[in-house]
């Protein structure tokens, strides 16, 4: 599987099975992402910077709810969460989805807004692939809360999204989750192929360039 981050909470999974994009945002909402063919498209919550469709070709199925799906061999389980710690009281739900394509799971968190509960956990299974928002702005989830998440989850790698890579200040929501799970420092890299067999063994953190796609 080739996962590349066009930017924001925007994936692209390209496995043998098909191509799976998560939260295409709106052109005019500050997050423009290039003409994308796909097959499956997942939207965690109806916000223009994450249910677009303007820029998605292919005719692809559009999965914005809670349940159970397979689309060509993929299958996807999602997770209704919130925006915030009450119970999307102030901003809101959210879904999470996770998405099994070539034998790997990735969980997509959409912009979750608090720890996960046991009945959560319990849906979305294992995880190979954390795709972890960590704005700071969109979400209410802080550094540490993000870092809890991943112990949760256990996952053997995350991806941060949903944060400015050119941010310059040090104390960025990303420098901060970075210290959290004990990472010192990161290189961006283009996109990130990955297989059941050449999963890391202990957790690993990569970062993606989305100027990169």
């Amino acid at each position: 599987m080739d996962i590349t981050w066009l930017g924001h909470a925007c994936f692209r999974l390209r496995g043998r099975e098909g191509v799976v994009l998560t939260d295409p945002p709106d052109p005019k909402s500050g997050h423009a992402i290039p003409k994308t063919e796909a097959d499956l498209v997942t939207v965690s919550h109806d916000h223009p910077g994450h249910s677009s469709l303007k820029s998605v070709a292919g005719g692809p199925i559009t999965l914005g709810v809670p349940g159970e799906y397979e689309v060509r061999e993929i299958l996807v389980t999602g997770i209704r969460t919130f925006h915030d710690e009450e119970r999307g009281a102030a901003r809101g739900p959210n879904t999470a989805f996770a998405i099994r394509l070539d034998d790997l799971v990735v969980c997509h968190l959409g912009d979750l807004g608090h720890v996960l509960a046991a009945t959560d956990l319990e849906k979305v299974g294992d995880v190979d692939i954390c795709l972890l928002p960590i704005s700071g702005a969109d979400t209410n989830l802080s550094a540490a809360m993000a870092a809890e998440v991943v112990h949760q989850l256990e996952p053997k790698v995350v991806i941060p999204m949903s944060y400015d890579p050119d941010a310059k200040p040090k104390d960025t929501p990303f420098e901060r989750l970075l210290h959290e799970l004990g990472v010192k420092e990161l290189t961006p890299v283009p996109k990130l192929s990955v297989s059941r067999s050449s999963l890391p063994s202990e957790l690993q953190v990569v970062a993606l360039d989305s100027r990169a796609r």
